[in-house]
């Protein structure tokens, strides 16, 4: 890519504009990556960064900038990229039109959501868009971590509490529920748990408190003194450690309520109440394909909304 922002010896040109660029330009924006993007369009990264260097020249003006995360629109950029985003869906129209499947809707998207919801409920909603349109391929990547608009290669991203960037659209999605749990053979072998002054001789087992990057989650301290005795980055990992005995887990209520081997903990004095949000990349709101899988997950979350705040006991 040019180094400087301005092109003083590129002269801009409507005679040099490519719409095969702009959709380049769409697809870097979506992926963050020059690699991920030329997988996209089947076409090599080098090839991607000369049409992105040809696409600035034709326009005399930087397009994208270079994070340490990855590549990032800059404000003509982002203006680019919304007001071509429905190049895009004219050129799914034409190719489906000459493989025989005029009307069918095609394309990538590519989902970030915390590991639980993302592998019970998103997963779900995924399979649904995949049986109803088939066109459409969809790419689901778990990770708790806050979202980056530097590089992060995503259309949607399901997140934890509330708005990362006023850049980025965000609405609400579920409420859910976190609870203490335990194994029925680890509370046998444990003296009997009847006030929240009882839960510091046990251990829990959370996230890991150095690389807790949620700020919502930070709820080790609020437990009375509980010192964490096994902590993971992975609520699988937690699920597993607390169904072989290793403490008492503050775990998804959708997660532990269906679990034989598990019991509440003062399920009445704790409960916390936490707000899943969906994020849309402004690039891909008039990405059609996108609004298709948005509208999947938010229906997910109303039809399974019970599943998220089971009754408390449970």
């Amino acid at each position: 890519m040019p180094a400087t922002t301005d092109y003083p010896d590129q002269v801009s040109s409507a005679d040099q504009f490519s719409t095969d660029d702009v959709r380049v330009l769409l697809a870097v924006a979506r992926t963050g990556r020059l690699v991920t993007a030329g997988e996209l369009l089947g076409i090599d990264h080098t090839t991607v960064r000369r049409r992105l260097n040809r696409l600035e020249a034709s326009l005399g003006a930087r397009l994208l900038d270079r994070g340490a995360d990855g590549w990032e629109l800059t404000a003509l950029g982002r203006e680019v990229a919304e007001r071509a985003a429905p190049l895009e869906r004219i050129v799914e129209q034409v190719v489906a039109a000459v493989d025989g499947e005029a009307g069918a809707v095609r394309g990538t998207v590519r989902v970030i959501a915390p590991d639980g919801f993302g592998t019970v409920f998103v997963a779900r909603a995924l399979a649904r868009v995949q049986r109803e349109h088939p066109g459409i391929t969809t790419e689901l990547v778990t990770s708790t971590k806050p979202l980056s608009l530097r590089g992060s290669g995503f259309d949607l991203a399901v997140t934890i509490g509330g708005a990362v960037s006023a850049r980025l659209p965000i609405e609400p999605l579920a409420e859910y529920a976190l609870r203490l749990y335990a194994s029925r053979d680890y509370l046998a072998g444990h003296p009997p748990i009847t006030g929240l002054a009882d839960l510091a001789a046990h251990p829990l087992i959370f996230y890991v408190d150095a690389l807790l990057t949620v700020r919502e989650l930070d709820l080790a301290p609020l437990l009375s003194g509980m010192r964490v005795g096994f902590g993971s980055t992975n609520v699988f990992a937690q699920l597993e450690a607390t169904k072989h005995g290793a403490g008492i887990c503050l775990l998804h209520a959708f997660m532990a309520s269906t679990e034989p081997d598990l019991v509440p903990v003062l399920p009445q004095l704790v409960d916390f109440r936490l707000q899943y949000a969906l994020s849309t990349r402004a690039e891909s709101l008039a990405v059609e394909p996108v609004m298709i899988v948005r509208e999947a997950i938010l229906r997910d979350a109303r039809e399974h909304a019970a599943d998220l705040v089971p009754p408390v006991g449970m």
